[in-house]
């Protein structure tokens, strides 16, 4: 049976009935010319000389996805420049969850795929919120370009919210105690210590701060482009004498200060790993490269640093995270300068007694 058009109708296709009585289907972009489509309406075969039509592309090689097919809309996704604008950790999360939807649902018309079918690929990883989070992501991110693009008419992610993340702080930050017992273990002229110092000293994510080297330096300046959640910021980093000590004692790799055991760079799942080894021989289980960051934006907040500068050192936009360090480095200072006059009056004088006016018998209130 003939497959029926989606509705509503894809732009620029048209339908004719001949003097004969048949329906024949064309291709016209403006004024442009108009292409004839062979194919059985409805069929692959009609979407493929369709999107070749409109185009002006020559039709799929053999045994590639058919076009129009969520594989094909994959595949057009991985070659698009929004794809290649996402951070490499972004692709990374990404590609894994593409990768699978095409392999078990590619042959499916992307424009066939609701809001019921991503509801369900979130309710089957239910029992893993992250995950279910990350392909939420991955999906709107192909379906907010293919709405862009004007291969589907429906974005079927619009609305729908992915699984409440668990309160709390996240990775907690470390203290200065942990810094130290970390020090204490891992002193310079080792490569964990190196680890340490980049990320306290630059305040860098685990993932760009694999990527900072001696070609990101000049005149004892660092200047580097970082990447998060699809958006590159530039942040200077000026190296500060402690750092720069501790890049003189190296190991550093030929290419990035952070390197492995052979000096070769690390990627961010790598490093994340060999820290946490790293922070567990040191006596610190459980402490984790991002927390080393929030101990930096503390005690930048807490030396003074304004909303501004904080953005401008950590690589983050409108002050919203900003303002969460510096209200708590205020909070604190200005506990620190109240607690004395909890004391109150120390010499226990008394407050003199409210002056009372006595009445003369028969006065009245004025």
């Amino acid at each position: 049976m003939m497959e029926a058009m989606p509705r509503p109708r894809p732009p620029h296709l048209h339908r004719e009935t001949t003097r004969h009585g048949n329906a024949v289907w064309y291709v016209r972009v403006g004024k442009g010319p108009r292409i004839r489509l062979r194919a059985e309406y409805g069929t692959d075969a009609f979407f493929a000389e369709y999107q070749a039509a409109l185009t002006g592309s020559p039709k799929p090689a053999k045994g590639s996805p058919a076009t129009g097919t969520l594989a094909w809309l994959v595949a057009r996704y991985r070659d698009s420049g929004a794809w290649t604008n996402l951070s490499a950790g972004t692709r990374a999360q990404c590609e894994p969850i593409l990768r699978k939807a095409a392999e078990s649902a590619g042959a499916a018309k992307a424009s066939m795929i609701t809001s019921a079918t991503i509801r369900e690929g979130l309710e089957r990883r239910s029992a893993t919120p992250g995950q279910a989070r990350n392909f939420l992501f991955a999906m709107r991110s192909l379906f907010v370009w293919a709405t862009a693009a004007g291969f589907v008419s429906v974005d079927p992610t619009a609305g729908i919210k992915g699984p409440p993340r668990k309160k709390g702080e996240g990775f907690r930050p470390w203290t200065e105690d942990d810094v130290a017992a970390y020090e204490a273990r891992w002193p310079l002229g080792t490569r964990q210590r190196v680890w340490l110092d980049v990320l306290l000293y630059t305040g860098l994510r685990r993932g760009d701060a694999v990527r900072f080297g001696r070609q990101h330096v000049r005149n004892g300046v660092g200047r580097l482009t970082t990447e998060k959640s699809g958006y590159m910021v530039p942040v200077t980093l000026p190296i500060l004498p402690v750092l720069q000590r501790t890049l003189d004692a190296g190991p550093c790799g030929d290419l990035t200060f952070i390197c492995g055991a052979r000096g070769q760079p690390l990627t961010k799942d790598s490093f994340g790993n060999d820290f946490r080894d790293a922070c567990a021989a040191a006596g610190l289980p459980g402490k984790r490269a991002h927390g080393v960051r929030k101990i930096a934006a503390i005690r930048a907040a807490h030396a003074g640093a304004t909303v501004a500068e904080l953005d401008a050192l950590f690589g983050w936009k409108g002050g919203h995270m900003a303002s969460l360090y510096t209200q708590s480095a205020d909070r604190e200072r200005l506990a620190r300068g109240a607690i004395g006059k909890l004391v109150g009056n120390t010499k226990r004088t008394k407050s003199p007694a409210p002056i009372s006016k006595v009445r003369a018998p028969g006065q009245k209130d004025k």
